[in-house]
């Protein structure tokens, strides 16, 4: 199969991370008869420097020419860097926020998974974090309050501010299709949550899942309001598979699923539109007090590969051979700085990016 992948090395430790995923994409292609086209764009600070501009043109258009994008990280330090005196428009996050709007990346995933070796960072009760995770949050991305129509105004001398949260039926069995199709790859479990009690924009959230449910009589449906699922999360994170939900339940909810895992440098993220291509990219930021000095965890970049493999080209057992790889060399006892612990073995971003291309097969 080839594969033409657009990978965006980005800013801070984004070209270090990227180029680990790259070797390790390489390896998974060399070992099972695959070959991949790549293609390197700029945006956000690194294309400000050459360009002015967050992202141009020329940048999209190859994008969406690609079958994927596999991104790094975007941005500076906001106190020191030189882009950060731009006009809001023109700064590294505007490139991020343009580029998922040409794309139509409607459908966030943020897989939270505790590795058995790194239980001991997970802060809840040992009771809980033995038992292990494994789940995925399924994130309407540009719909939403986040989308809807918003002012403030001073009325009688007092300030007033307004935000809408607004979802058509369509918006929401896009991404209801998304979160039972991808439960089929895992194992077959949705969680639909809402605030159906109270808010309108739920109650048809609620309605219309349920219709895309009767379409996968294979895939198990519950519903949880959202103050009950946040609760769930710190109890009993093992019950859930994928947990779909709206743009900012899915905001909030995929960050306390992320801390639960005890290191925000373990976690992939993906966001598709409504063919199976993709955006891939961490979920942690570019760091930038760390870029350059060969310390920065590659895994969760890598793990964001594997979504790539598994998402936009079905390549499940590749993926499943990058995943198995993270775990392994996870067992052997290496480590980067943010996730070493005493008796295991310090290693960098480049040589963890080796050790996990060795153990692809």
């Amino acid at each position: 199969m080839e594969l033409h992948i657009v990978s965006i090395p980005g800013d801070g430790i984004g070209p270090e991370i990227v180029a680990e995923a790259k070797k390790v994409l390489n390896k998974v292609a060399e070992t099972y008869g695959h070959t991949i086209e790549w293609k390197d764009i700029l945006m956000g600070g690194a294309s400000i420097d050459v360009h002015g501009v967050p992202l141009t043109e020329e940048a999209v258009e190859q994008a969406k020419a690609a079958d994927a994008v596999l991104m790094g990280s975007i941005g500076g330090d906001a106190a020191t860097s030189p882009w950060y005196r731009l006009p809001p428009e023109k700064r590294p996050e505007a490139g991020l926020l343009a580029i998922r709007k040409a794309l139509n990346l409607f459908a966030n995933l943020r897989p939270a998974l505790l590795y058995e070796e790194l239980a001991a960072a997970c802060p809840l009760k040992e009771e809980i974090s033995r038992r292990g995770f494994d789940l995925l949050i399924m994130r309407e991305l540009t719909g939403g309050l986040y989308f809807g129509e918003r002012r403030t105004t001073v009325e009688d001398g007092v300030r007033r501010a307004v935000d809408t949260l607004v979802y058509n039926e369509n918006e929401i069995r896009r991404i209801a299709v998304k979160g039972f199709e991808i439960a089929r790859k895992r194992k077959k479990k949705v969680t639909s949550v809402d605030k159906a009690n109270v808010l309108d924009s739920s109650r048809l959230w609620r309605s219309v899942v349920e219709e895309v449910a009767a379409q996968y009589p294979d895939v198990e449906l519950s519903h949880m309001l959202v103050d009950n699922c946040a609760m769930q999360l710190v109890k009993d994170p093992a019950q859930f598979d994928v947990i779909l939900t709206e743009n900012m339940f899915g905001d909030i909810l995929s960050d306390e699923a992320s801390m639960v895992t005890g290191s925000i440098g373990m976690l992939p993220s993906a966001s598709l539109n409504d063919t199976k291509f993709g955006l891939y990219e961490p979920s942690h930021g570019s760091a930038p007090d760390i870029a350059g000095q060969d310390i920065a965890n590659p895994i969760a970049t890598v793990l964001s590969a594997a979504m790539m493999l598994r998402y936009s080209f079905d390549l499940d057992r590749e993926a499943d051979a990058v995943e198995r790889a993270v775990k392994k060399v996870l067992q052997d006892g290496y480590r980067t700085a943010d996730i070493w612990s005493e008796g295991c073995r310090k290693v960098g971003c480049r040589q963890m990016g080796d050790l996990l291309a060795e153990r692809i097969c």
